[in-house]
């Protein structure tokens, strides 16, 4: 199928905000770039929902990819208006072929090493030879989270330096907002006993259920309605900063005592307000950070 590629420039923030709705609207992808460096920065159709556009970001430049039979007018004032913005710059636009498409896109995505042995590799590459490496196969799909973003990897390291260290006792894992399920299926992989996966987005929980067969994890993909009631030793989020805040008596109820939470989704300036919110139960600390992007950690009292 030929697709139209659409090449907008905008302020940081704007960017961000239109390319969500340019998704919403009808586009296949929306890739994010520093408009300076010329840099691709994240394709936001494979992007976790979790960040906001940082402060260093001036200029961004958006391609948006339309199928060619679509009315790119009417998707452009679509998301416009979504966003809250009155007119969009001028744009260019031109004739992109399938498989151009896809070497472009397969080529953003590369194995990736978190820690000293996970490895997140794509489909289309060759595993890693090392003996002693936990590999996770997962390609970009129509849910969040491929490991590309500093979110996610700080969670994965997190989560490849706490399983070693629990490894005898091969905790019960909660992934709560899982996206494709790349944090629940590494924690099965790493040596997890039951992985539960909750998302508010049946997509998500289709793509989770789809990604762990892939690898041979068995975990439960659920909506939070769904959820049973019980304990876990660990907890995992990598959302927004505000429903992160809001979940607080939830993971509270949801951990047990001692029991690691690992929140991410959180620049550096929203931690403070989150180590105050888990405060009454949990002993919380910045624990990692990235490009500005912060992992806390708690501990359940």
């Amino acid at each position: 199928m030929p697709w139209q590629s659409i090449t907008l420039e905008l302020a940081g923030g704007e960017a961000e905000a239109l390319s969500e709705a340019l998704l919403d609207a009808g586009a296949v992808s929306v890739t994010i770039e520093d408009a300076l460096a010329d840099t691709a920065q994240e394709v936001a159709q494979y992007a976790e929902p979790d960040w906001d556009a940082p402060a260093t970001w001036h200029r961004n430049r958006l391609e948006v990819l339309i199928p060619q039979d679509a009315d790119a007018d009417a998707i452009l004032r679509e998301a416009a208006h979504a966003a809250g913005l009155a007119a969009l710059p001028g744009r260019r636009t031109r004739h992109i072929e399938e498989a151009d498409w896809v070497q472009r896109c397969q080529a953003q995505f590369a194995p990736l090493l978190l820690g000293e042995r996970l490895w997140i590799v794509p489909s289309w590459h060759s595993a890693t030879a090392d003996a002693g490496a936990v590999v996770v196969r997962l390609d970009p799909g129509l849910a969040f989270g491929t490991g590309s973003h500093p979110t996610t990897r700080l969670v994965l390291e997190w989560l490849a330096r706490s399983l070693r260290h629990d490894a005898d006792r091969a905790p019960r894992v909660l992934d709560y907002g899982c996206g494709s399920g790349i944090l629940a299926i590494a924690a099965g992989k790493l040596g997890a006993s039951q992985i539960d996966a909750v998302d508010t987005d049946p997509q998500a929980l289709i793509a989770t259920r789809d990604n762990a067969r892939r690898n041979a994890v068995a975990l439960r993909a659920l909506l939070p309605v769904e959820l049973p009631d019980g304990e876990y030793d660990m907890v995992v989020a990598n959302i927004l900063a505000n429903p992160l805040i809001r979940l607080a008596p939830l993971f509270a109820k949801r951990l047990r005592r001692a029991g690691r939470l690992a929140l991410s989704g959180l620049l550096e300036n929203q931690a403070a307000e989150l180590i105050a919110a888990y405060a009454p139960a949990f002993d919380a600390r910045v624990a990692a950070q990235e490009d500005g992007w912060v992992l806390v950690e708690a501990i359940r009292r």
